[in-house]
């Protein structure tokens, strides 16, 4: 079927060149948009003609309905859609013949006067009209109900002409990052650019993607964190930085993990744990009244509240509420046996800290639904971060949980260069893969000529606007997320026809 679409539409292609037509034509004078007209007229009274006003607009034709010598259709642009009427003697037969070889899903220019039609709806009276481009390809049957996951993801374009809830979505993400943007800068921070490729992988626990630079002949990681070279910055005098960052972990995939994705990390000097939890608290709050004029939105099956301040608890105190386990008072035996009784396999770990953190990820996360910092961690799994002051088994580091999720990741800075080694040669140590058992020696260095006490964070973009869209998968929210080869997919896949 869709062999005889193309052939109609290359034979109608013929038609369009033979008449002395561009049907690629390089550009098109736009004066008002599709939204803005609706909203200008919608007072007007069914069967009034506006005819003091002369609008150009352009887009996609999304349908097209003929009633002889009239026709209505729908013309969508990036604002909305709109209904158009076409007539022979409005328009003359030479560009009615222009409209007989137009399709839906072309695109088309349009000059005309505004009407409401007998059914209440403002429509553009075309007077004018110009083929903009040639669609040689259907939309899906459902223009207006892409359901198929797999063409949505894998064809996203699809997807945004389809779904008008889709390109809300990422009309949405854009907004979160000004706002973010926008409250980072007001506060002064600076933004900077770090690189995207590393010789040595560090600034977070996480597999890299290797690459390889030709020229210098020598191996590179794809960035799984901008932190070590943000640091460099406070260093070198900034106080205040930040870095909207795309990083690269070769992991697993699921509705949380895509393996490219955004985050925002930013450091301030002279700052710790405890203002950036302030600091996290009074930027999403802001973002999301900013953006919905309220501080409560529904995600899922709950409603989440932003309001200020925020609950807190430490990671031992959440052990001990959602799992029953008093982390504090059993030593290393008694942890694996607590484990055992919940149905925690604790056999790979080699540490209180690792075990305390595994319970954690399997019976407290889930239950963190409203905005909630877990703070205090175990050293063991906190290379970059200080000490806890007045308990060295732990580090002043939070995580920030929504609906049962990390959205950011925060520590007092360490900023002791013999302590930062130290830590990094028992990471190392613990590295399997020998082109990972490198030392970052010049971030050590950096550390030597003195770094202020400083507060960083991390906040994931991806997971942030998830929740702020009520979208269940990451994937809903990044516009090209990665995809297995279409080949390994085991779908029924919904193709346009």
């Amino acid at each position: 079927m869709e062999k005889d679409f193309l052939q109609e539409r290359l034979e109608k292609l013929e038609r369009i060149r033979a008449a002395g037509i561009n049907p690629y034509p390089y550009k098109y004078e736009v004066n008002a948009k599709a939204k803005e007209i609706l909203e200008k007229h919608k007072d007007i009274q069914v069967g009034e003609h506006v005819e003091t006003v002369s609008y150009s607009l352009a887009g996609r034709l999304m349908t097209i309905r003929e009633h002889g010598k009239t026709c209505f259709a729908h013309l969508k642009d990036g604002s909305g859609m709109i209904q158009l009427y076409f007539n022979l003697g409005v328009l003359g037969q030479e560009k009615w013949d222009i409209f007989k070889m137009l399709d839906i899903g072309d695109f088309a220019g349009v000059k005309g006067d505004v009407f409401k039609t007998r059914t209440g709806e403002v429509t553009v009276r075309v007077k004018e009209l110009e083929l903009l481009s040639k669609a040689m390809l259907p939309l899906p049957e459902k223009f207006h109900g892409l359901t198929n996951i797999e063409i949505r993801y894998r064809q996203r374009y699809l997807d945004l002409i389809s779904n008008p809830e889709s390109m809300a979505v990422f009309y949405t993400r854009s907004c979160v990052i000004r706002q973010l943007r926008n409250f980072l800068d007001s506060k002064g921070f600076l933004e900077v650019e770090t690189p995207m490729m590393h010789s040595i992988p560090g600034g977070a626990a996480a597999k890299p993607f290797k690459t390889f630079h030709n020229a210098l002949q020598m191996p590179l990681f794809m960035r799984i964190a901008p932190e070590l070279f943000l640091k460099r910055l406070v260093v070198g005098g900034f106080e205040k930085v930040y870095e909207i960052n795309r990083n690269f972990r070769n992991e697993g995939m699921s509705i949380k993990h895509n393996p490219e994705f955004t985050m925002i990390e930013l450091y301030q000097a002279y700052a710790d744990y405890n203002d950036m939890m302030d600091l996290t608290e009074e930027m999403i709050a802001t973002a999301v009244q900013s953006i919905f004029g309220t501080l409560k939105i529904n995600y899922q099956d709950k409603e989440l509240d932003f309001a200020r301040p925020w609950k807190r608890l430490t990671m031992a105190e959440a052990v001990k509420v959602h799992a029953g386990v008093d982390a504090a008072a059993l030593d290393l035996a008694g942890l694996v046996k607590a484990c055992a009784g919940l149905g925690i396999d604790a056999s790979g770990f080699k540490s209180k800290g690792e075990i305390i953190n595994e319970i954690f990820e399997q019976k407290a996360e889930a239950a963190l639904i409203q905005p909630t910092f877990i703070t205090d961690y175990p050293i063991e799994i906190s290379p970059l971060s200080k000490e806890k002051r007045g308990d060295a088994s732990l580090v002043e580091r939070f995580e920030l949980f929504i609906y049962g999720r990390e959205l950011a990741n925060a520590f007092s800075e360490l900023n002791d260069p013999a302590e930062q080694k130290k830590r990094f040669l028992k990471q190392i140590d613990a590295e399997k893969e020998a082109d990972l058992k490198k030392l970052d020696e010049d971030y050590i260095t950096a550390l030597e000529h003195g770094m202020p006490p400083a507060g960083g964070l991390g906040v994931g973009i991806d997971r942030l606007v998830m929740l702020l869209t009520n979208s269940a998968s990451i994937r809903d929210v990044i516009l090209f997320p990665q995809m297995r080869p279409e080949s390994q997919e085991n779908s029924s896949a919904e193709k346009p026809v």
